[in-house]
């Protein structure tokens, strides 16, 4: 009788709980939700003013009682209760019409995290509303994803860069092999740029500005057409409104410490691989994924400093969340590539 109810009353769910978005899948529908990881609260009466796309609009432009939160911080949990409020949220978004029962849900954690880290993602989600919770490393997830053979007995590497971490793991025989978690990528590439437009042009950008050129015009290698845009912010000097434009060449120089820093967390891995599964790696490339791999010719960067042919996945956004989807379809088959739960 209870499998019954809960077969037909509930629902499941695959998160990719990021630090710059968030990313839903429902199975049997697909990806239903795909937002920002941001949250906008009165501070008077601690009210949810808005969660996702509509809270990243008010980044900078709230009044003094309201303010625009993003809850993780370098891939993990920073501000539990408004995690746990988020979440909320989205599983209640996500819910389709008549399913009451609480859902199951596959999580995906950064590989390098600590067991209390873990435990916050646990505890954050089983207090917004889930019945059974299964994490998954997004490394893992990621390759899944992205198509790899992870249960061969065949060594592949996936690269994947997130808004707050970047996560490369060589992966065989369904479980990581050798793994470097960096606490760096999407988000400190954007504080380069606001750094670099403060030391060059005295110009003060804010986040959502530095983001977007970075999309329009980052790069990690040289573009076979270099582009420019327009750069908004205010004056250092005389406090007034300020538009310079920018080019290609000057953000990659902006980025370049972080890309390196990306680069050298990727031959560390590889440093650390068997030559058996070196020898994999070369013969089946390096797999990029994840909304950091988006930075232009990232795969280029990363080839010329390995020598191994470097792809990017077909859809690097959703990678994790694919990947706990198929880990949904088949819970049982890839139970081995979970977590181990975390005991009470």
């Amino acid at each position: 009788m209870l499998s019954w109810v809960l077969n037909r009353f509930s629902y499941d769910l695959g998160i990719d709980l990021g630090t710059a978005n968030t990313l839903v899948y429902l199975r049997g529908v697909g990806v239903v939700i795909r937002e920002p990881s941001v949250v906008a609260i009165d501070k008077d009466s601690g009210r949810l003013v808005a969660v996702g796309d509509e809270a990243k609009k008010m980044i900078g432009r709230t009044p003094a009682n309201i303010v625009a939160i993003r809850p993780l911080k370098d891939g993990v949990i920073a501000d539990f209760e408004t995690t746990q409020r988020m979440l909320e949220y989205f599983i209640r978004k996500a819910r389709p019409p008549g399913r009451f029962v609480p859902p199951r849900l596959v999580i995906g954690i950064p590989s390098g995290i600590t067991e209390v880290e873990r435990r916050a993602v646990y505890d954050s989600a089983k207090n917004a509303g889930a019945r059974e919770i299964y994490q998954i490393e997004e490394p893992m997830a990621a390759a899944i994803g992205a198509g790899l053979p992870v249960d061969e007995a065949f060594g592949s590497i996936i690269v994947d860069v997130g808004g707050g971490t970047t996560e490369v793991a060589v992966i065989s025989l369904g479980g990581i092999v050798e793994s470097v978690s960096l606490r760096i990528a999407g988000d400190e590439c954007d504080e380069s740029i606001i750094n670099f437009a403060k030391l060059k042009y005295n110009l003060l950008i804010g986040e959502r500005q530095a983001e977007r050129i970075k999309m329009e015009i980052g790069s990690a290698f040289p573009l076979n057409e270099e582009l420019s845009t327009l750069m908004q912010g205010r004056d250092l000097v005389t406090g007034l409104p300020k538009t310079v434009r920018v080019t290609s060449p000057e953000i990659r120089e902006a980025l370049a410490g972080r890309v390196n820093q990306i680069v050298k967390a990727v031959k560390d891995a590889l440093e650390k691989t068997s030559p058996e599964l070196s020898a994999d790696v070369y013969e089946r490339g390096i797999m990029l994924a994840g909304g950091g791999a988006l930075l232009k010719n990232l795969d280029k960067r990363i080839a010329q400093a390995t020598g191994i042919p470097t792809f990017l996945a077909d859809d690097p956004l959703t990678a994790v969340v694919h990947g706990t989807e198929r880990v949904l379809e088949n819970i049982e088959r890839l139970r081995h590539v979970l977590v181990t739960p975390i005991r009470r």
